[in-house]
């Protein structure tokens, strides 16, 4: 199994167009339609499509029984306006592949040239293109899809690029990688009054004054010894946009970060507990709601020794990483698989995953082929 010249090729050119037409979580109708036009001409046994929503899989049978074995790309791009001046940058104002998703999308893809040539000896191989996952949806709406329990892996594998680490080297460790998050709106009731008589009504303000410092003073540990819990004011507002009202309602948004789905746990309550404190001491209403859920994402010990035994053989340099404070919805996949996700560099000068002047390095993508080719050639012949 491999992939030829000509094979990367079209994949550096099919990569650029997608970047030129990234849709966001819930939205990539037609990036989905797209991987369906490139992996029919690979002819899968299968091509299944709407998977929790947008989402495509491609499925190559082996000539014999075996385990099926999935890896996994991302369909969605961001809400960020790119500012890069590449020929292919983004054609959609305000959006754009800032996380390299599109570069993700052509290793899985080239897969499918490499299965079109050989068949896996055994078992099956399922090319999975998932959507929303910037928005920790995906995974769980893929797997609650009664059309994925015909294709449900026994195996799951899946990269990222990490752009600070050298060109090509990974970063690959069991257990915890990725850290469970959620974004928290804490909505507060008041009532408004004219801004000469502010005492006739009920501002949330000083609440608001109080509970941004109080979430803040919840942070502690740190990622280094995987015992991080982190709180992280993104948005508030109070009031309208005036001088003659004083304000009678007010949001806070708050991103809440943990190790573990147990550590979320005790940190929603915490947060919570915080916000009906001050709405009582202020004589204000108060209500939840959750927004972007990740679970952990944590790799499994089997399914890392199959990364590490491939990377040896295809002689590519990597080491044991630290976990990731940014969180992942490939983690969802631990309960239906074997699952691992491995850490790629995209290099030492490359801006940031999310900054508007990323673009993913093209020279990854046969390194990455190799990678998921050598691990199928492993699991299945």
């Amino acid at each position: 199994m491999s992939t030829s010249d000509t094979d990367l090729t079209d994949l550096i050119m099919w990569r650029r167009h997608l970047h030129t037409m990234p849709e966001v979580s819930g939205e990539e109708h037609q990036t989905a339609a797209e991987v369906v036009r490139f992996l029919q001409a690979s002819s899968p046994d299968e091509i299944v499509t709407g998977l929790g929503g947008t989402g495509v899989a491609a499925v190559f049978n082996g000539r014999e029984p075996g385990p099926t074995v999935l890896f996994r790309a991302e369909l969605d791009a961001l809400p960020i306006a790119e500012v890069t001046e590449v020929a292919h940058r983004s054609k959609i104002t305000g959006k754009g592949h800032m996380c390299g998703h599109d570069g993700h999308m052509a290793m899985v893809a080239g897969l499918s040239r490499a299965f079109r040539r050989e068949r896996p000896a055994s078992g099956r191989v399922i090319l999975l293109f998932q959507p929303a996952e910037e928005t920790g949806a995906g995974a769980a709406a893929v797997i609650a899809d009664p059309a994925f329990k015909a294709i449900k892996p026994d195996f799951a594998f899946s990269l990222h690029n990490i752009p600070g680490l050298p060109l090509g080297h990974s970063w690959i460790k069991s257990g915890p990688v990725n850290c469970a998050s959620c974004g928290l709106r804490i909505a507060l009731t008041g009532k408004t009054a004219h801004a000469s008589s502010p005492e006739s009504g009920t501002s949330p303000a000083p609440a608001i004054a109080e509970l941004i410092p109080a979430l803040t003073a919840l942070r502690k540990g740190h990622i280094e010894t995987e015992d991080l819990v982190l709180t992280t004011v993104t948005h508030v507002a109070v009031g309208e946009p005036t001088f003659g009202v004083a304000p009678g309602d007010a949001e806070l948004w708050v991103t809440l970060r943990t190790v573990s789905d147990d550590g979320m746990s005790e940190l929603r309550e915490a947060a919570e507990g915080l916000a009906r404190t001050l709405a009582e001491k202020h004589q204000l209403g108060v209500s939840f709601s959750y927004h972007d859920e990740f679970r952990h994402c944590r790799n499994d010990e089997e399914a890392v020794d199959i990364i590490r035994r491939a990377l040896d053989k295809e002689d590519l340099p990597h080491s044991t990483g630290q976990m990731f404070k940014f969180s992942e919805d490939f983690g969802r996949f631990g309960d239906a698989a074997k699952a691992a996700m491995f850490f790629i560099g995209a290099g030492e000068n490359q801006p940031a995953l999310h900054n508007p002047d990323y673009d993913f390095p093209d020279a990854l993508i046969p390194i990455g082929g190799r990678i998921f080719l050598r691990i199928a050639k492993e699991l299945l012949g």
